[in-house]
């Protein structure tokens, strides 16, 4: 294995586990300011990796995703959290469901953020190994994983995270109905995932985070990552 995919991978994973932990502890700290301490109760509100690990969406999905050199993005344990809690139940569903995406967004600015600020240090060549691997890999990775999370969680999917959007938007009176089709919504996604694209000579997941992620971090860094 070479240095640089080593380097590589070791980028995708720094990225990844900061931009899987904060988002899914900022639907918990969004809960708890809203009222309901269950996930803090849960031990959830730390940024300790290993409490918020999902085998399959936090280690398989992603290994799977890396080795078809597909979009690396995926999803932590889910953060627990009772509506019950909610003076509003329909808006503090929205709002705990839109924090983790806004923490994503977040990190993709300060990424970018940094690139810009670096970037008259870069342009001035790369004599040091760590910065520019640094500079021209945990960067852009690190402001794509981000922007790839927060689109695919904006799915309006359960459990994404924009099912919570379209709850609150559906009328009142479809509400039971659409409660009870979630439970098919994640074999869907999976087929949407994984056998369309091995069916059909196309992939509607890549194409719309591609589409969306790919040049919205184009449009917010100094030169193209994708």
């Amino acid at each position: 294995m070479t240095t640089q995919t080593i380097a590589y991978y070791l980028c995708i994973i720094f990225a990844f586990v900061p931009a899987i932990v904060l988002h899914e502890v900022s639907h918990g700290f969004a809960a708890y300011k809203l009222g309901d301490p269950t996930a803090k109760d849960a031990g959830r509100l730390t940024v300790n990796p290993l409490a918020h690990v999902d085998p399959f969406g936090t280690i398989v999905l992603p290994l799977l995703l890396m080795m078809a050199h597909a979009p690396v993005f995926g999803y932590a344990k889910p953060v627990p959290y009772n509506p019950r809690y909610f003076k509003d139940k329909r808006k503090g569903d929205l709002i705990v469901g839109l924090a983790g995406p806004a923490a994503n967004l977040v990190m993709a600015l300060v990424g970018a953020g940094l690139a810009h600020a670096l970037y008259p240090l870069a342009a001035q060549g790369f004599s040091n190994d760590a910065f520019a691997y640094f500079y021209l890999l945990f960067l852009p990775y690190f402001t794509l994983i981000n922007l790839y999370l927060m689109f695919f969680n904006l799915l309006p999917i359960p459990p994404l995270d924009g099912s919570s959007i379209f709850a609150f938007l559906l009328p009142e009176r479809h509400l039971p109905g659409y409660y009870r089709i979630q439970r098919y919504a994640m074999p869907m996604l999976l087929v949407l995932l994984f056998v369309v694209p091995y069916i059909f000579p196309v992939d509607p997941i890549s194409l719309y985070m591609n589409f969306f992620a790919g040049n919205l971090a184009n449009l917010l860094f100094p030169f193209k990552i994708s």
